[in-house]
């Protein structure tokens, strides 16, 4: 069986109702465990982008990149795990420390790049941007203060360079490509 990695795609849709319940359904009819999900609007009117991570092989991979394009509200598609990018996760985490240790929380947080973004009297709230083995290092240095509560997006991801693929397809026909789904 060939080696599954954590790879990347980006998909422009239709900013329509059900898009989203019908990709996710397709993922989960053939098996695809959908790792990290992130949907937004576009600076397109009616185009929303999905940076999706999946668990997968090079073959399944090409697969649901073609069964994506099966799907009427698909407008493109790429997999960019191979390609130069940039990609961030944003978290938000709650700190249960009170007055007396809170410079020192802070004091932290510069180090990650995090920053308070509430104080209450006995927690704080901080925002983290950056890969997930950043996210995960502040946790982890976090922790022996209580962390309380904590919220992660998924990943957003860009092709570094000039418009990616997905991008500049968005408005072309689509291309018949020579990829086959199982």
């Amino acid at each position: 069986m060939a080696t599954q990695t954590l790879r990347t795609f980006v998909a422009y849709v239709e900013d329509r109702p059900g898009v989203l319940n019908r990709i996710s359904s397709l993922f989960r009819r053939r098996n695809y465990n959908i790792v990290s999900l992130n949907v937004g609007r576009t600076h397109e009117v009616g185009v929303s982008r999905m940076t999706f991570r999946v668990e997968a092989n090079e073959d399944s991979a090409r697969r649901i990149e073609a069964n994506l394009y099966k799907l009427v509200n698909v407008l493109s598609v790429e997999d960019i795990t191979d390609k130069p990018s940039v990609s961030r996760d944003l978290a938000l985490i709650k700190v249960a420390v009170g007055p007396q240790k809170r410079a020192e929380v802070l004091q932290l947080c510069e180090v990650f790049r995090a920053r308070a973004v509430d104080v209450g009297p006995d927690t704080l709230i901080v925002e983290i941007t950056g890969t997930q083995d950043k996210i995960d290092g502040l946790v982890n240095i976090l922790q022996p203060f209580g962390v309380a509560e904590m919220v992660q997006t998924g990943a957003l991801a860009m092709t570094r360079g000039p418009e990616g693929e997905a991008a500049k397809s968005v408005h072309q026909p689509p291309i018949l490509r020579g990829v086959t789904a199982a």
